[in-house]
């Protein structure tokens, strides 16, 4: 493979104060990096672009450092080792890392992992067998822990978590109610994943009334997307004892103010319900057989999933904004040329 002299990356030039921006990013021009001894050269073959990434745009403090302006956007990828000077790649080898918004990147810390392109397509290394799958598989199971006959429900339910999370509560025997925006996701939703049912948040005037005829028994896990008016809908409709995991709040993440709250956690304490917050790494010791499970079922056709994917890393930014706008319909992902 003949490797080019330069190549292409996003870096942040400005942090939004709300909606970001395809300002707030340049995409530029660099010379090609060469790996030093422990390092490998990649290829990227696909760039994921996900909500979080939002968050790294802040200069907060958070769970992880914010993207340095002038820095590369943080994001995972797929891709082929194109140069290797480490010992554990070679050349060919198809490798996953967050090695951010470039065409090619230097990798080898101990994230970078192998990925078998024979389980599935390399492009589920950054969805359904990647980050957002094993948010969905140990947000469902070890903070939701759904047992069979409950109601599960999730908001963003054809995103990439969101659509993973139901057919998992679908394979352990749960009634699964999605929330979705739009007739088409709903319907991909309900008739391609199999949810019992799918509510489109757009189209309903009263969701907590569209909650209660589609959730007659109530509530029993509710897997959060998206917080919000949407959120507080759910919480309204939880039954005793039930689980909340908080994976995101996407619907909060443009806003220039913090919304009124805490909001409807006075119930919490005589329905006894157990909420808790999780980053998905909180269970990388647990990857390895998570993994395994979830190949599994992806070939034994209980699992399915849709990928949204837009060509070339200028159009990243634009897709981006997109996504937290509800605009893409699957795991979004860039294809590099």
């Amino acid at each position: 493979m003949a490797i080019p002299k330069t190549h292409r990356r996003v870096v942040l030039v400005r942090r939004p104060p709300g909606e970001p921006a395809e300002l707030d990013f340049r995409v530029e021009e660099v010379p090609m990096p060469e790996p030093k001894h422990g390092e490998v050269l990649v290829k990227v073959h696909y760039l994921s672009l996900d909500p979080y990434q939002r968050g790294r745009m802040r200069d907060a403090a958070s769970y992880a450092a914010p993207v340095g302006l002038g820095e590369v956007m943080t994001g995972g990828t797929v891709g082929e080792v194109v140069k290797s000077q480490h010992a554990g790649f070679k050349l060919g080898d198809i490798v996953e890392d967050r090695l951010g918004w470039q065409e090619y990147a230097i990798g080898g810390g101990p994230t970078l992992r192998k990925v078998d392109p024979a389980i599935a397509p390399i492009s589920t290394a950054n969805g359904v067998l990647g980050m957002p799958g094993m948010t969905a598989y140990f947000g469902l199971l070890h903070i939701g822990q759904p047992k069979p006959g409950e109601t599960v429900v999730v908001s963003a339910a054809s995103g990439a978590v969101g659509q993973v999370v139901g057919q998992i509560a679908r394979i352990m025997g749960c009634r699964t109610v999605g929330i979705a925006g739009g007739p088409k996701k709903c319907a991909f939703v309900k008739d391609e994943l199999g949810f019992d049912a799918c509510l489109d948040y757009k189209a309903e005037k009263d969701l907590d009334a569209a909650l209660r005829a589609v959730c007659p028994s109530g509530v029993d896990v509710y897997f959060d997307n998206v917080g919000g008016t949407i959120t507080d809908s759910v919480l309204r409709n939880l039954n005793f004892f039930a689980r909340v995991a908080l994976c995101g709040s996407i619907s909060q993440y443009n806003a220039t103010a913090a919304e009124m709250g805490p909001r409807l956690f006075g119930t919490f304490v005589g329905k006894r319900v157990n909420m808790r917050g999780f980053i998905v790494t909180d269970f990388a010791q647990h990857y390895g057989p998570a993994m395994r499970q979830m190949g599994d079922w992806i070939r034994s056709g209980k699992l399915k999933y849709r990928e949204d994917i837009v060509d070339g890393i200028d159009k990243a930014p634009r897709a981006f904004i997109g996504l937290l706008r509800g605009e893409n319909f699957g795991k979004l992902l860039v294809k590099m040329r």
